[in-house]
């Protein structure tokens, strides 16, 4: 059963990473594997109760993560809607490309660690659109978006899954995790960024010409300036809605839509329903990418297979007899979950490694931090950001292969080798 398992995500993973080739979308392709792997577990288990237990488990992880992808992608659509982005976008004054992508990437950086990769990914991205013109130019900030998303989110408790499940389980603290991942994290986004703003020297900013609405009737400046604030406030509260009341932040995420769609009805009430169609966060949400949230959901549920099957959890224990090291083991777990979701990668870990061996701030979990949280840019689908500018921006696999990849693990190489001198002189 297990090889089965195996080799029906290694087919699925395939058809996902070739869907423009073949012309089948990543989503078909991630529910059917998703389909077919808890259908071949539920006739070999035979323990319906246990099985029961274990979806449920896995459906709610997975509802959690989709709900608050929904919730933070429906806020931006109705800030743009709104013209919310105007408030930073007119302030953005350079018109080279080398400068604007060192502005985008230290933004990115610092703004994952305060919200987290996932929501930054889809508002930077989503501002890309309002600043750049050219597609090729905005896949290229896409990428460098990503990777200086999933290194802003490594060095903060709130600002990658990872990085909170390590918190939260008690393998790290706030303090320690932040003063041993934030340089090393810095590194891994300085590299890539750096090698792209090189190669953009002497381009010039190409803005895209503001298209008439027709009918639309665009939004004060009151109300630009109101809708981007409340999107922003609500999407910066989660984290601390999460910390006071101990909720999942998709609960957070899904009061703060109720509260600025309240604020959006009554701040139109008054408008004609022609003229006030557009803003409002109904029409928002028929914006929302539905394809990219089904193969979240597709993508989520084939790992989950391999978690509750333990195949994950053996290939963690060969590492640990096979290669021996503790920093080669991690920086590999940090390579696979470019590959395979870091969110089992970790829990498996977890549970492999107790805190009576590795004690809380132990050099293996701010390592672990580091290279999970950063080792998913190198794939276009190895971290929730990718995924999300993925299906913003449609980007190719290949070309992010092609384009991003190798910066990406320049970059997680650098920020490994500067942990691990950081490391050995201040221990």
């Amino acid at each position: 059963m297990l090889t089965t398992l195996i080799l029906i995500f290694v087919v699925a993973y395939a058809a996902i990473a070739l869907e423009h080739p073949l012309k089948i979308n990543k989503a078909a392709s991630a529910l059917i594997c998703a389909g077919l792997l808890w259908t071949i577990y539920a006739v070999s288990l035979g323990d319906t109760h246990l099985l029961g237990e274990q979806l449920g488990e896995s459906l709610m992880t997975t509802a959690q993560i989709v709900f608050f992808l929904m919730g933070a992608m429906a806020i931006v659509e109705v800030v743009d809607a709104h013209d919310g982005f105007e408030v930073i976008t007119s302030r953005i004054r350079t018109q080279k490309l080398s400068t604007l992508m060192w502005l985008v990437g230290f933004v990115t950086f610092f703004l994952s660690a305060i919200l987290d990769n996932l929501t930054t990914t889809i508002v930077m991205v989503s501002l890309m659109r309002k600043l750049l013109d050219k597609h090729d130019d905005r896949l290229l900030f896409a990428g460098i978006i990503v990777i200086a998303a999933n290194s802003g989110g490594a060095w903060s408790p709130m600002g990658d899954v990872t990085t909170t499940m390590l918190w939260i389980g008690g393998q790290i603290t706030a303090l320690a995790v932040i003063k041993g991942v934030l340089l090393p994290a810095m590194v891994s986004m300085l590299v890539p960024l750096g090698i792209s703003a090189y190669l953009l020297r002497g381009r010039a900013v190409v803005a895209p010409q503001r298209v008439d609405g027709g009918n639309e009737l665009p939004s004060t400046a009151f109300e630009s300036n109101l809708m981007f604030f409340m999107g922003l406030g609500i999407l910066v509260a989660v984290p601390a809605f999460k910390t006071l009341t101990h909720l999942p932040p998709f609960m957070g995420i899904m009061f703060g839509l109720g509260i600025l769609w309240l604020v959006g009805d009554l701040l139109h009430r008054k408008k004609q329903e022609e003229a006030k169609q557009h803003l409002t966060l109904a029409h928002a949400l028929t914006r929302i990418d539905m394809g990219s949230l089904v193969f979240f959901i597709g993508i989520l549920l084939s790992v989950a297979t391999l978690e509750h099957t333990h195949i994950l959890t053996a290939l963690a224990q060969w590492l640990e007899q096979t290669v021996g090291r503790q920093d080669v083991i991690v920086m590999i777990i940090g390579v696979a979950s470019a590959i395979v979701d870091n969110v089992p990668l970790v829990a498996a870990s977890m549970g492999m490694y107790s805190l009576s061996d590795f004690p809380p701030d132990h050099f293996l979990w701010e390592f672990m931090a580091y290279c999970a949280g950063t080792g998913g840019s190198m794939l276009i689908i190895g971290s929730a950001a990718g995924i999300a500018a993925m299906g913003l921006e449609k980007i190719h696999f290949f070309w992010y292969v092609k384009k991003i990849s190798g910066l990406a693990l320049a970059g997680y190489l650098a920020g490994a080798a500067t942990y691990l001198v950081q490391y050995r002189l201040l221990h």
